[in-house]
């Protein structure tokens, strides 16, 4: 039974939680980090399409995401019109042009190698869904005065976390896509301007044929330290 109480003017609700033996905790902890880790960014998409309350769900499960002061600082918005696809794609694909050929310098170049990544974003077309994460700078007030917001590039870092989590949990594959700078997406998508696109995150299958690098993840000793 959940119980209500009123602090200094503010309501708040009761909390429980379930609680596991040490052996329970271990299994459980060591099950869903082994789940977790199967998780992998893909660039090879397929056009399958999926359901739209499947994409709802997926947003809704990164709102849960702490943020400061509790103003969710972030819009999810979703792209599945062909058109403005095309149009992200050529913008970005402007962009990264100019990325590999004179912004990056060669070191980073170096390290991207690897991944054999370039300026063609193709996939932008073909997933069924995008989902840009849009960080608001400020609020407005039921009045339309400006209001604050606390933290917003951590929260909404917390939230695009929950949502890789999710889209992984429905099955589904995704990108970070960061093409530098992002600006264009505000004018194609027209957004306010307290909003400023964070990610860009393609949602879909995998192609029938999906490759990704052989890499492998830092061991526990390289990127924990114990005090």
């Amino acid at each position: 039974m959940i119980k209500t109480k009123i602090i200094d003017g503010y309501p708040f609700v009761s909390y429980t939680k379930e609680t596991f033996s040490s052996a329970a905790m271990i299994q459980k902890s060591d099950e869903f980090h082994k789940w977790l880790d199967k998780r992998r960014t893909i660039r090879d998409f397929s056009d399958k399409p999926i359901p739209k309350e499947v994409i709802e769900n997926i947003i809704m499960s990164a709102s849960t995401a702490p943020s400061g002061a509790h103003k969710q600082p972030w819009t999810f918005c979703v792209v599945s019109d062909p058109i403005i696809k095309k149009q992200i794609r050529i913008e970005a694909e402007k962009e990264e042009y100019e990325s590999y050929n004179g912004r990056m310098p060669e070191a980073w170049k170096k390290d991207l190698l690897p991944l054999q990544t370039d300026w063609h974003k193709e996939f932008l077309e073909i997933c069924p869904y995008l989902i840009i994460v849009f960080k608001k700078s400020y609020e407005f007030n039921a009045d339309g005065t400006k209001g604050n917001v606390y933290y917003a590039t951590e929260s909404c870092g917390l939230a695009s976390g929950f949502l890789l989590t999710a889209i992984h949990n429905a099955g589904l594959g995704a990108l970070t896509h960061t093409p530098s700078p992002m600006n264009f997406l505000s004018k194609v998508l027209g957004r306010p301007e307290n909003e400023k696109p964070f990610l860009l995150i393609p949602v879909g299958y995998p192609a029938e044929e999906c490759w990704v690098p052989d890499l492998n993840r830092k061991p526990i000793e390289e990127v924990a330290v114990w005090y």
